[in-house]
């Protein structure tokens, strides 16, 4: 891009921009952000970003009066370049609750996926398939547009553009697989190309799409170029979907107050006492009246397995699909006033090119001075800091969650950037009480299974307290609600090395039809979508080497 080009961000007010902004940066971009309608009249090149929800982008740009100077734009013949809204908002209309129409640039709709065999939202990483026709034209496509079959690229939707050949040929550039699904990943026309899934989350492959695009040279193009012949897309036995591994960190402060990534055995995230630091610790806090000093023992000091941002770096240089950063204690009671928490998202998400969940405190609060604060606008903020989702834990089972997940967070920035952290503990069932099977009373698999059966029962602070509320029955709530995706952990298992219990996995998969992510991983079982952390902060084994096994088992995974 030439020095005298003026890049502008349009920002509709809800979604997650800090990313590409942090992104264009990283790049050796410059760029301006679009605050009037007057704006796009000095814009040589525009980019529409975002997550969220179809009607709250066309509401707020409606409202800002920023929808019909955009369409003056896209008209004039200048380059645009649409991310996930910014490609929705080109079609006609959404089905997406309630259905609102669009630009209408593109005569075709946006509908919800089907539930055939996959969970929805659509999360995780894709690969695409080009639809131009001959191998020099599609060598072309390459070098014009960064794109490449062999590559994956970050997906994070519930809704799309179907791949509807006699209504939107002219525009499909690229197709994606879903499970039984096709739709149009990228569309591209005369000025105009957009990408349903983000350039600014997929790696290196990601950032080749936004380097060729801003390096191309600013001209008004003809609506009809690129006119290259198109191929015929089928629907494959496989699609394109890959497992994901991500990396997980919980945050908290240490004694001195520094950010530190821990982990607990069975979350206590203190080292374990040594007798003889512990004599010296006692001789050490002994006043001059003989009087013993009641603080804590510096034999009990908070494990520190590293500094968050440095860590997240390893492990997205490593092939992390995601990055997690659980705040586990420090920011619970004023999260809107936790600056250092607040400046490692920054700083994180200026630095790694995955997507970024952030947890801890996400809920309604009250600041130090009384100034009451909405779930929404704590999310808000680390959405602006460079999160990408938000995950929500012990919050989740109290009262008040309807409105935390549907009436807040994800009705304005969408499902897809809800993630709800469960914790189950297993319950045995005394072998004593009179188990009633039903239907199947009569006819019991084994003797030996009256002796135990047991349930899965929902925890709050880390496993420390339990609630009367079965896995089963927050999972179906939490997706009713709002909530797209499901991180599983096992509070028997965290911090053992037995593996994941597999039980509990199955069960709640069957439970949903939201995305499930399993956690306490001890890198021996398993070969599906998966967190872990201690394995990775202790390096016993690195994410590289979980993907060779992966791929040794015939897993599809994302090229590191």
């Amino acid at each position: 891009m030439s020095s005298g080009t003026r890049l502008f961000l349009l920002d509709y007010g809800a979604g997650n921009v800090r990313s590409l902004a942090n992104t264009l940066t990283e790049l050796g971009y410059s760029y301006e952000w679009i605050s009037t309608p007057e704006d796009f009249d000095k814009a040589d090149k525009l980019i529409f970003p975002g997550v969220g929800a179809f009607e709250t982008a066309i509401v707020n740009l409606s409202a800002k009066g920023l929808l019909e100077p955009l369409r003056t734009y896209i008209q004039s013949g200048r380059p645009y370049f649409g991310i996930c809204i910014g490609m929705q908002v080109l079609f006609a209309s959404s089905t997406e609750p309630p259905s609102m129409d669009g630009l209408g640039i593109i005569d075709s709709p946006i509908g919800l996926f089907d539930n055939a065999g996959k969970p929805v939202p659509h999360m995780g990483w894709n690969h695409v398939a080009l639809l131009t026709s001959g191998k020099e034209n599609r060598a072309r496509e390459r070098v014009e547009t960064g794109m490449d079959e062999d590559e994956t690229y970050y997906f994070v939707h519930s809704y799309r553009a179907p791949y509807l050949p006699s209504r939107n040929s002219d525009w499909a550039h690229t197709t994606t697989q879903y499970g039984r699904e096709l739709f149009l990943s990228t569309v591209r026309r005369g000025n105009v190309f957009a990408c349903q899934f983000h350039p600014e989350k997929s790696g290196k492959a990601g950032l080749r799409v936004l380097r060729s695009w801003l390096e191309a040279p600013v001209h008004a193009i003809d609506a009809e170029y690129p006119s290259f012949p198109k191929r015929t897309i089928t629907i494959s036995e496989m699609d394109g979907f890959t497992k994901r591994i991500i990396a997980c960190m919980d945050i908290r402060a240490n004694d001195d107050g520094d950010l530190v990534v821990t982990k607990g055995d069975q979350y206590d995230v203190r080292e374990k006492e040594d007798p003889r630091a512990l004599k010296i610790a006692t001789n050490a806090s002994t006043s001059v009246n003989g009087t013993r000093d009641r603080g804590r023992s510096p034999a009990r000091k908070v494990r520190n397995l590293g500094k968050p941002v440095a860590l997240a770096m390893r492990y997205f240089e490593s092939g992390a699909d995601e990055v997690c950063l659980l705040n586990i204690t420090s920011f619970r009671h004023s999260p809107l006033h936790d600056q250092p928490m607040l400046a490692v998202v920054r700083e994180a998400a200026s630095r790694i090119f995955v997507p970024l969940t952030i947890g801890g405190g996400i809920k309604d609060t009250v600041d130090p001075d009384g100034t009451p604060r909405s779930a929404l606008e704590v999310a808000g903020a680390y959405f602006r800091a460079g999160a990408d989702k938000v995950s929500i834990g012990s919050e989740a089972v109290v009262a008040g969650t309807a409105r935390v997940l549907s009436e807040t967070i994800s009705r304005v920035y969408g499902r897809q950037a809800v993630v709800v952290s469960v914790d189950p503990r297993r319950v045995l069932v005394d072998p004593e009480t009179e188990l009633v099977y039903g239907e199947r009373a009569m006819s019991l698999p084994s003797e030996s299974d009256r002796s135990r059966a047991w349930w899965y029962q929902c925890t709050v602070s880390g496993g420390r307290e339990s609630r009367p509320l079965s896995v089963k029955q927050l999972v179906q709530g939490v997706e009713t609600l709002g909530a797209g995706e499901i991180l599983l952990n096992s509070i028997d298992r965290d911090g053992t090395n037995q593996g994941y219990d597999l039980d509990l996995v199955d069960l709640v998969r069957r439970s949903v039809r939201i995305p499930v992510v399993a956690s306490s991983w001890s890198g021996s079982s398993g070969a599906f979508s998966a967190l872990a952390a201690g394995v990775f902060h202790r390096e016993e084994v690195e994410v590289s080497e979980v993907k060779n096994f992966c791929r040794s088992r015939g897993v599809l995974v994302r090229r590191a």
